[in-house]
């Protein structure tokens, strides 16, 4: 019973995830060994006798999926950043401050801190070298912030709290979704000190729902309980307009989880790209 609730839970989430306690990238099977030895397995069989079928179930499912609770990192992209060959079999908190290292550590140390074991990031946790994982993660990588535990947005371009609106992370084009996804959201400012350190969520701070709304024209209705899909899609695209990649096709690609759209599969053996099978109509609405 366990092995399945575990299964189920695991089904919806990132394929990789880091370890905040360990600073180490673990795959699926290696996040279920580490659950299999961890104090909280221990206490599910010594338990189990102690609950009815119906109770069983339900303390189990909450117990693993507290466990498993995640944090995704957004924010905008530096040079050198590290991807998953360069830190995979390592443990990150060893390694030499270079690139894009040092915000990855803080990440990881922030999550800790705020009670987490788990966390994503875009830069080291897709392979992006398999056509097949990186057309996954572009279709599912609005669910993964959207079931995430929390979402921390990292502005490496604000010092202090009065700097919000001006980040360039308000103009990139990946980080519309990473904003509307998330249903718990908290802001930190370029040394990872929490900006406006008075609520647990900046998604039910109205002080920030309204600087936030300055920024992105979304209304804080939207901020707070947004709705994948085609529904308005004036006002969607409206949203995106003031916004950019670095290549041409992410502009589609970002938007796919806020239109609720899918491609089809990647064409890998023969070279071809999801934009242009996006080129040809073969769009979908899920």
């Amino acid at each position: 019973m366990i092995e399945d609730i575990v299964f189920d839970v695991l089904k919806g989430y990132p394929p990789r995830l880091l370890d905040t306690r360990t600073g180490m990238l673990y795959d699926r099977d290696s996040q279920i060994a580490q659950f299999e030895k961890s104090e909280e397995n221990n206490q599910l069989l010594s338990s189990a006798s102690v609950f009815d079928a119906l109770a069983r179930v339900t303390h189990f499912r909450e117990v693993v999926s507290t466990y498993f609770r995640y944090v995704t990192l957004s924010h905008r992209w530096g040079k050198l950043e590290l991807l998953l060959r360069d830190i995979e079999g390592q443990v990150i908190y060893d390694l030499d401050l270079t690139g894009g290292l040092g915000k990855l550590q803080s990440f990881c140390l922030t999550s800790f801190r705020h009670g987490y074991l788990w966390a994503w990031s875009n830069t080291c946790c897709i392979d992006k070298e398999s056509n097949a994982e990186l057309q996954e993660a572009i279709g599912s990588m609005f669910s993964w912030y959207r079931v995430s535990a929390l979402s921390m947005v990292h502005l490496a371009d604000v010092s202090d709290t009065g700097g919000l609106i001006s980040s360039v992370w308000f103009n990139r084009g990946w980080t519309l979704q990473e904003l509307l996804a998330p249903h718990t959201m908290l802001f930190f400012t370029r040394d990872w000190s929490l900006y406006r350190d008075s609520s647990s969520n900046h998604k039910s701070d109205n002080v920030i729902l309204g600087k936030l709304e300055q920024a992105t024209g979304i209304t804080p209705r939207h901020l707070t309980d947004f709705h994948p899909g085609v529904d308005d899609a004036r006002s969607r695209l409206q949203w995106a307009s003031t916004r950019c990649t670095t290549r041409p096709e992410d502009v589609a690609y970002s938007l796919f989880g806020v239109f609720s759209l899918h491609t089809c599969p990647i064409q890998g053996i023969c070279g071809e790209c999801p934009w242009a099978s996006a080129r040809r109509g073969d769009l979908k609405v899920w």
